[in-house]
């Protein structure tokens, strides 16, 4: 690699790093209109038309599928029986629920016009993950999905840190619903048999992954202060149609100190400003920083772009789009040594290939189970850590495996809901271009000699070099 990365290098790494792949039309795009106002447009989403897609995702309730086509989407068998799914019969809301949300990530992912948007959706939905398979979360993740995560992808983190914490979704994954001081009377009450006390939950997560991080110096006694402050928040109707309220009977009404901070007794106000406390905390400027640094540039992040980027999440109050723009225009993100250094994730990887061979997609539950087998079925990352963002969780034998079976189906159109054209002749060298731009190595050169058109496009998409971006 030279020391500088070419021009039509950095078009190819730039749609890589900001959307979920290169395309044709949006490579000759980058080319037009060059690479700054193209990250401009995409910082930018409400002003870019999404109809066509948007319309793709209302009619997917059109869709139906039988019992034994769903309980193939959820391979291991403890999770098919923890979501309540059986091999026959006819299918429940819950079961389409979530394969409806499994299909409108995959769709948008695919034909989006807003990929940047799409991809900090995808990046806020795993950072503050909700099993979609616990109990009532299999009716509550739309709604976190539509009304809580995608309106604050690119605003401010404090308001998507406290939409967060008051979303019925979370507050059921994470049991702060269940969560009462023992002193308060309504504990004590029969019909809150179930609220035992004080439920530290979410009050270890949402300093441990949600701001601070696990280094970020908090300690148990915070979590508990914190859990006191949260003690009143919780859910009318959770099976039903769930709203967040705060109920004052459940409300631990002392004095809280959280890492330094005396909160007086305020009802409410005190999860409010243990929000606050967290949203602006330097350890959780860094965290935050840390993380977009390693989706967007490498695993291991250079420190002094982690630098940059705290100070710009520290200087914007923690302005997502700003810290973005500070992440993508610096010189370490077009830096030779982390080009291509980063493995995809199964969305990624079958999102791309979908873009880059210009797939008529339709989401089935074939397409949705190889996302499955790849190691990341949608929206059921089981702990609150969601699902990891470094290669060497992605790079196992039979990972690569079932990435390589997908490219024989898909270029070969063995994929329902997946089709290639096979009307014009296939030009693998401009393929290869979007795939790696003058750095193919020489064994993926020597096997993309092979003489059928089928073989040589399997053969790129399951190269090394389209397993990372």
């Amino acid at each position: 690699m030279s020391a500088t990365l070419s021009d039509e290098q950095k078009t190819v790494h730039l749609l890589n790093r900001i959307s979920f792949g290169p395309t044709p039309k949006e490579v000759q795009r980058v080319h037009r209109i060059g690479i700054r106002a193209y990250l401009n447009e995409q910082l930018t989403p409400q002003n870019i038309s999404d109809g066509a897609v948007e319309e793709k995702v209302a009619g997917l309730k059109t869709m139906r599928m039988n019992g034994h086509e769903l309980f193939e989407l959820y391979p291991p068998p403890k999770l098919a029986k923890e979501a309540g799914m059986a091999t026959g019969g006819a299918m429940n809301t819950p079961r389409f629920i979530i394969f409806e949300l499994q299909q409108a990530r995959l769709l948008r992912a695919v034909d989006s016009q807003r990929q940047l948007y799409e991809l900090m959706v995808d990046f806020w939905s795993n950072h503050f993950n909700v099993f979609a398979a616990k109990g009532a979360d299999r009716w509550l993740m739309t709604s976190y999905d539509r009304d809580t995560i995608r309106p604050r992808a690119l605003g401010k983190f404090r308001d998507l840190l406290l939409a967060t914490a008051q979303s019925p979704a979370m507050l059921f994954y994470l049991d702060n619903w269940l969560s009462v001081s023992p002193q308060a009377p309504a504990a004590r009450a029969p019909a809150n048999v179930r609220r035992r006390g004080i439920n530290e939950n979410y009050a270890r997560e949402i300093m441990e992954l949600h701001t601070l991080g696990v280094e970020g110096g908090y300690s148990q006694q915070d979590v508990h202060e914190i859990a006191r402050c949260f003690t009143g928040w919780t859910l009318r109707r959770p099976r039903g149609d769930a709203e967040f309220y705060f109920d004052p009977r459940l409300h631990d009404q002392g004095a809280k100190t959280v890492l330094g901070t005396r909160i007086a007794s305020g009802g409410m106000e005190d999860g409010l400003r243990v929000i606050d406390l967290l949203a602006r905390h330097p350890a959780t400027a860094k965290f935050i920083a840390t993380k977009l640094v390693r989706r967007f540039v490498a695993d291991d992040p250079p420190a002094s772009l982690v630098h940059r980027a705290t100070e710009a999440f520290r200087r914007t109050d923690g302005d997502i789009r700003d810290v973005l723009q500070t992440v993508i225009e610096a010189p370490e993100f077009f830096s030779p040594e982390v080009y291509q250094a980063k493995v995809k994730k199964p969305i990624e990887y079958v999102a791309s290939a979908l873009r880059l061979m210009e797939a008529e997609t339709r989401v089935t539950p074939q397409l949705l189970r190889y996302l499955g087998r790849m190691g990341e079925p949608l929206f059921l990352a089981q702990p609150p850590t969601g699902y990891p963002d470094v290669g060497s969780s992605w790079i196992s034998s039979d990972m690569l495996l079932t990435r390589m079976n997908f490219a024989i189906d898909l270029v070969t159109n063995r994929i329902d809901g997946a089709r290639v054209s096979t009307q014009a002749p296939r030009d693998i060298q401009a393929f290869a271009r979007m795939v790696a731009p003058d750095s193919l190595s020489t064994a993926t050169r020597v096997a993309l000699t092979e003489p059928a058109e089928s073989d040589k496009l399997a053969l790129l998409l399951a190269a090394p070099e389209f397993q990372r971006r």
